[in-house]
């Protein structure tokens, strides 16, 4: 069963309006196996994945691997990986605040040390629109722009100036000329390319959020939610049994994809859902 909750959501506050329930259908499209540990999608519907022999390897939306990256533990243990832009893959190692690039075959074209440029304490990063990186520096509250060598291109006011609190963002996300920042407790802050603070949506306590075309995705307990951004509808499903056991879930604009543990001979597997 789908809930369709209209969330209104302008400056700093938002309202609960009419609730409705339909039908609806996840449809399973294919499943992917193999050795994953951890694993996320781009809009074109690609495929990367972290292995245990550390490799990132990219698959076509078809399954076809097309690309490889062995030196994902280069400095430690990559704490996200960014693929909202499909030509350019970012790891970011949050204990040594560095960024590395990778071109859509996944080699490596250039390295971040925030260090370098006195941003210690970072625990989201994010693509930018105009191929640069946006970082919320934790130590000065600030959401900040930094280009391929660190330096500082822009920044926002500090946090508590603007909020009166001191966030610890999880997700950065920049889509359709918007700048979203997630944190579980306080919900979304979202800026405008000027670093001006536009809206606060109030969606909280969601795990595997993301931002994807005209919509915000995440789950909760045995809940999956889809926000539509324009028309501040939220549509509640309750997951289907085969997926309630999930390591984790990440979505497209379309689908569903969900990481399961042990689906056959002991691999672990993708299950792949298209979203009516």
């Amino acid at each position: 069963m789908k809930k369709i909750i209209t969330i209104l959501s302008v400056c700093l506050f938002f309202t609960i309006g009419s609730i409705a329930q339909t039908d609806t259908a996840f449809v399973q499209v294919r499943i992917m196996r193999g050795d994953i540990v951890e694993f996320t999608v781009d809009n074109l519907d690609n495929v990367y994945i972290i292995n245990s022999r550390n490799q990132l390897r990219k698959f076509d939306a078809n399954g076809d691997s097309v690309a490889v990256y062995n030196d994902v533990k280069k400095f430690g243990q990559a704490t996200l990986i960014d693929v909202s832009n499909p030509l350019k893959v970012l790891l970011y190692y949050k204990d040594f605040s560095t960024v590395v690039a990778l071109d859509r075959y996944l080699n490596p074209v250039n390295i971040i040390d925030l260090r370098k440029h006195n941003i210690f304490q970072a625990k989201a990063i994010g693509q930018s629109y105009d191929n640069n990186v946006w970082v919320y520096d934790e130590l000065e509250n600030k959401l900040k722009k930094v280009d391929e060598e660190g330096k500082l291109l822009q920044e926002t006011p500090d946090f508590r100036l603007l909020t009166g609190k001191a966030i610890s963002p999880l997700k950065l996300f920049d889509e359709n000329r918007y700048v979203y920042v997630y944190d579980s407790t306080f919900g979304v802050y979202v800026f405008d390319y000027f670093g001006s603070l536009r809206n606060n949506i109030m969606i909280q306590q969601w795990q595997n959020f993301k931002v994807a075309g005209k919509y915000i995705f995440g789950s909760r307990s045995d809940r999956l939610f889809r926000y539509e951004i324009s028309s501040f509808r939220l549509d509640e499903w309750k997951m289907p049994p085969a997926l309630q056991n999930s390591k984790a879930f990440n979505f497209s604009g379309s689908r569903l994809y969900a990481l399961m543990k042990d689906c056959e001979g002991n691999e672990n597997c993708i299950l792949i859902y298209s979203i009516r």
